[in-house]
């Protein structure tokens, strides 16, 4: 049976590309939150939490986390949306769905202005309840005071949701000594991206004309316009119904990350809210995942991390580290993370557009306050143990294990240095 087991791990180590868990069509209209794509509100508590094998108990947590929700990126995203509203309102050219709808922006402006790309306080309390949950399911982690290092990008966003999250260890067990910073000094590794990986994705990138046209074949724009406008003549001189589309997706996809309880998914139907998510989504594989077409430099860009992780991992068993190491960066050094990692579902490698969203869902990676967690365990023969977890649900690599979810971290460390950093 053991070598049953370990056959079978040791064939899924060598099937990167097929995923065993593919998001649907269905799946995205049924909560029109995940639409959002990376706008999905953190989705909240695991579902459970293994006990590990007899005589093994938790001593060290490895962490990296994306901010948590925020406001649109720039002011100017609201903005252009509210000044076209505004402008059709004056003239007269708007329906009552389109009145209606602008004045939805109003409010959500009203909460907004000013915060582009900050921390919502929705974004504080997630990072809050992950260390409270931490805390609750790894006590033995903590109990004894120690040290928590903890480290973010030089963005404010992530320096809060750091804050937040050292908050919430520090009010479980205030004896930890907790040291943050936010320091161009680790965006070496915390938010790493290669001359040519930056390249690749960038405006004039090889693989933007095929976008194009896929973007152009799944966003339209025209109903909405015609359901918003009263005016054809407003429309033709005024609109530029993708555009429109777009920017009201943005609004609907952040909403949820809102204090304001405002909806904007009833301007669309259900099949636009999925093609404008998986066109967005679209967007993210290519830059960020195992995309066929980037040769692995997406994933590459996470060597560093992963490089740091096992350092810092090293020195907590060695009695040399913390009892906690936090990260706190962006979605797009998360995906890359969870790909490099190996991650289950989280690296398949594919090259049609069409299929993107069956094998890679940006949601299930990298929604508001996404994070990847390591925790160790040992035993009284100070053999250690891993297991991995994305958004604190436990998951599992290609590495062989008869202890599932838990995986020996010497077996862990010579697969990443053998097969995945070299």
């Amino acid at each position: 049976m053991i070598q049953r087991l370990l056959t079978l791990a040791c064939l899924w180590a060598l099937l990167p590309g097929l995923a065993l868990a593919q998001t649907t069509r269905e799946e995205v209209t049924s909560d029109l939150n995940k639409a959002g794509g990376v706008y999905y509100a953190y989705p909240g508590a695991p579902a459970r939490v293994s006990a590990p094998p007899k005589g093994y108990e938790p001593f060290y947590i490895s962490h990296y986390g994306r901010h948590g929700s925020r406001y649109l990126i720039a002011d100017n995203d609201y903005r252009q949306v509210l000044a076209l509203m505004r402008k059709a309102s004056q003239a007269h050219a708007l329906t009552p769905l389109g009145e209606d709808a602008l004045r939805r922006v109003e409010l959500v402006w009203t909460e907004a202005q000013g915060h582009g790309g900050d921390l919502t306080p929705l974004g504080w309390r997630q990072h809050q309840d992950i260390a409270r949950r931490m805390c609750e399911h790894y006590p033995q982690v903590f109990k004894a005071g120690g040290r928590v290092s903890a480290r973010s990008t030089v963005v404010l966003r992530c320096a809060m949701s750091m804050a937040a999250f050292c908050d919430g260890l520090k009010g479980c067990f205030p004896k930890l000594q907790v040291f943050m910073e936010a320091s161009n000094k680790y965006m070496a590794y915390l938010n790493y991206h290669s001359k040519e990986s930056s390249a690749f994705a960038a405006p004039d990138g090889p693989w933007r004309e095929q976008y194009r046209k896929f973007e152009a074949s799944h966003v339209d724009g025209w109903r909405l316009a015609r359901a918003l406008f009263s005016d054809s003549d407003f429309i033709v001189k005024q609109v530029n119904p993708r555009a429109l589309a777009w920017g009201f997706y943005w609004l609907a996809a952040d909403a949820q990350n809102t204090e304001g309880r405002v909806s904007f998914f009833d301007l669309f139907t259900p099949d636009e809210l999925f093609d404008l998510w998986q066109t967005f989504n679209y967007r993210f594989y290519v830059a960020d995942g195992n995309y066929a077409g980037n040769r692995g430099m997406a994933l590459d860009n996470a060597k560093p991390l992963l490089r740091n992780i096992i350092a810092s991992a090293d020195s907590a068993i060695a009695g040399r580290g913390d009892v906690a190491t936090l990260r706190f960066g962006h979605d797009g050094n998360l995906i890359p993370l969870a790909g490099l990692m190996r991650l289950k579902d989280c690296y398949a490698s594919v090259e049609k557009p069409d299929s993107f969203y069956k094998y890679f869902s940006d949601f299930k990676i990298a929604p508001m306050a996404g994070n990847i967690q390591l925790v160790f365990y040992k035993n009284r023969q100070g053999q250690v143990i891993v297991k991995f977890m994305l958004n604190e649900q436990e998951t599992s690599i290609p590495v062989p294990t008869t202890m599932a979810p838990f995986y020996r971290w010497s077996d862990v460390k010579h697969y990443y240095e053998t097969q995945v950093l070299p």
